[in-house]
């Protein structure tokens, strides 16, 4: 003990506690020593004393942070701490690293290591040697220890037989295999969500659809080392861990995550991926081990979608099904540079779509690749698949019937479910209340409360399954089925029928077409469709010209807004393109603000007074004064092609050139007219000369 000095007792002497999270829940015994050590510390002289217990749980082997060592470093730099007091030198620290630093620190200030094998110094040469010894030693024997627990719980897990928890809707038996909750509320809420999913394609819509519904579905809560089954209602991760689990594939998985080691402020930390790994990287992987909800091959399906759902994954990714009126997002992929294209919306309310390619990176990089109008290209595939579906649509709408009363059932059955359970638990809190004596009022008034609380939810599932069984259920009637096989003989009606949302387009082309390679040419979109069936066509689609929308005014229209421009004002032609039935290019009336719009944006002048005088034309009443006869006899000179006139559509007045009035055979047939009088049908009438 000649080594403690003044100088070291004059300074503090630091107790430094590290432990495993078993070592402290379960070894008090080795807590007590540890604390014994500041007691010792007194006895060698110390006054001031130390106790650093921050990194109680945590493993001294350089993986995790520990800020009690930290600290404990930054006080032996700091000249505060005269020694170190452990149980075993080598618990200071169980990697190379840290153990080297604090030697290497102690022996620059001058502080001591104690433990229960002696004490030592790290300026002496032949202390330093042990301590080195002894971290070499105990960083081996963890390494050690490490790698036989490792080996032995890899080996329990090739067997299948590693069951640390049982997922929801399995139980652990005694004989240490898993099989499905005898329960059959459990599983067939569990069974609901696979079912839900693959009708959806979606985890989120799938969230929406339990809670719109207010279905239920089972939690485990762990306690007691028992498992406990609540119900609630969905949240987004509980339906996540249920799709991507493989257990519910009747699969046996093990080492589905890894870890790595990472250099973060200088030291090693081990860290868990924030990745799943590819199936086949699993450590241990055993189909059929228990029976499952789905089989392998709707697993991988389902993990297909889920990857193609996920929106920011990569250019490679579909994404998931979004609203919009564009059916192609996630399924086209430009000819040019392989990236997926992206949908644009833009007009008032978002009414027009455009898929555009922004390229992509590296020597392949174009700016905007390609970028065209989405209504032409959505209709020339959908018509492409509903012609390949054209044969399945009877089948399709039967189908469509009874998912209808499907989808009723499903909710109906999960709450008869939960009524059964709600009978039951009511039953046993009766028969709880029952067995107590009425006059221990401290526990009857507890189990009381708790027999009409079940009691109050039974009424409650009593009347939820009154009012769905009383609600206008969906059923395929005989006039039903026959309009649904009539929709089915003629799916494009069907395909266009306005209680087809989007989405349900979108998700019908993405079962039958994996991708669509597309290129632009001047005049064209050639489309290469790749079916879901490795098979692929060919399509060249026209593309329309700049400033061709579908809201483009027809051009018979146009060319007679622009002639009668030169013959009347704005509302006068609003009048007549009305009376003639014509429309504007979104199918509204004219009126004299939409005139002067389409003039603007063609260019076409506005009707000046006395235009018509200078290029010498006339209406039917200046006509008719000329010739001294009234509109009715013009018109007939007209029909009879006596006098030529022009009129641009029905309803639209009459031009007649001035020089077509002043004729001969026009002025003779004039007068003509003019001088007939009615023939009396009386041959005795005599006509009065006035």
């Amino acid at each position: 003990m000649n080594k403690i000095t003044a100088e070291h007792l004059g300074r503090s002497a630091y107790i430094y506690r590290q432990s495993s999270t078993y070592q402290v829940v379960n070894n008090l015994e080795s807590q007590r020593r540890q604390y014994g050590l500041a007691e010792r510390a007194r006895q060698l002289g110390w006054e001031a004393v130390e106790i650093i217990d921050e990194d109680l749980g945590k493993s001294g082997g350089g993986g995790t942070e520990r800020p009690g060592f930290q600290k404990l470093l930054a006080a032996i730099c700091e000249g505060r701490v005269g020694a170190v007091f452990s149980l075993e030198a080598s618990r200071l620290a169980r990697n190379g690293r840290d153990w080297h630093s604090l030697l290497e620190f102690c022996a620059v200030v001058g502080t001591l290591i104690v433990d229960e094998d002696g004490l030592y110094d790290p300026r002496l040469i032949n202390d330093r040697l042990l301590l080195g010894m002894k971290g070499t030693m105990s960083e081996m024997e963890v390494s050690v220890f490490r790698q036989r627990s490792a080996e032995a719980i890899k080996q329990k897990a090739r067997r299948g037989e590693l069951l640390t928890t049982v997922a929801v809707g399995y139980v652990k038996t005694d004989d240490n295999r898993i099989e499905m909750d005898p329960d059959r509320r459990v599983r067939d809420a569990i069974a609901l969500v696979f079912r839900k999913f693959s009708e959806l394609q979606s985890i989120r819509q799938v969230l929406l659809w339990f809670r719109d519904e207010e279905v239920m579905l089972p939690r485990a809560i762990y306690g007691g080392g028992a498992q406990r089954i609540t119900w609630t209602l969905p949240v987004y991760t509980t339906l996540h861990h249920m799709l991507t689990n493989p257990v519910y594939a009747g699969t046996y998985a093990f080492g589905r995550r890894g870890s790595k080691a990472v250099i973060k402020d200088g030291q090693k930390r081990q860290t868990r991926e924030s990745f799943r790994r590819n199936w086949n990287d699993w450590d241990v992987l055993i189909r059929d081990h228990h029976t499952g909800y789905i089989s392998w091959e709707a697993f991988e399906k389902t993990q297909s979608v889920i990857a193609h759902n996920a929106n920011r994954s990569g250019f490679g990714a579909r994404g998931a099904i979004r609203k919009g009126e564009a059916l192609l997002p996630g399924l086209l992929r430009c000819a040019r540079c392989g990236r997926r294209l992206r949908v644009a919306y833009s007009g008032k309310g978002g009414n027009t779509q455009r898929y555009v390619c922004h390229g992509t990176f590296g020597s392949k990089a174009r700016a905007n690749c390609i970028a065209f109008g989405g209504m032409r290209i959505d209709r020339a595939v959908s018509a492409e698949v509903l012609d390949r579906l054209q044969p399945l649509g009877i089948e399709a709408a039967l189908s469509a019937a009874s998912a209808q009363v499907e989808k009723r059932h499903e909710t109906l059955q999960q709450v008869e479910n939960a009524l059964q359970q709600a009978r039951f638990e009511a039953k046993r809190t009766q028969r709880q209340y029952d067995a107590v004596d009425p006059d221990n009022r401290l526990v009857a008034d507890e189990l009381e409360r708790r027999w009409n609380d079940k009691l109050r939810q039974v009424y409650n599932l009593e009347i939820d399954i009154e009012r769905l069984q009383t609600e206008p259920q969906p059923s395929a009637s005989v006039p039903d089925r026959d309009r649904l096989m009539s929709l089915g003989a003629d799916l494009g009606q069907a395909w266009d029928s306005p209680g087809v949302t989007p989405e349900t387009r979108k998700r019908i082309l993405r079962l039958m077409i994996r991708e669509i390679i597309v290129d632009m040419t001047e005049d064209s979109l050639p489309l290469i469709i790749h079916w879901q069936g490795g098979d692929h066509t060919r399509l060249s689609i026209k593309k329309n010209k700049a400033g061709h929308t579908r809201w483009v005014i027809a051009g018979d229209t146009l060319d007679l807004i622009r002639t009668l421009a030169r013959q009347m004002h704005d509302e006068h032609i609003a009048s007549i393109l009305n009376r003639a039935g014509k429309v504007t290019g979104k199918g509204l009336t004219w009126n004299r603000s939409r005139i002067c719009s389409v003039r603007r944006n063609h260019n076409i002048p506005v009707y000046r007074e006395g235009e018509r005088q200078e290029r010498g034309e006339l209406t039917l009443d200046e006509a008719a004064t000329i010739l001294n006869v009234s509109p009715s006899t013009v018109r007939r000179l007209i029909k009879t092609g006596e006098l030529v006139a022009i009129q641009t559509c029905k309803g639209a007045p009459w031009i007649i050139r001035q020089d077509e009035v002043q004729k001969d055979s026009v002025r003779q047939a004039a007068d003509a007219r003019r001088a007939r009088r009615p023939a009396s049908r009386d041959p005795n009438q005599i006509t009065m000369q006035l």
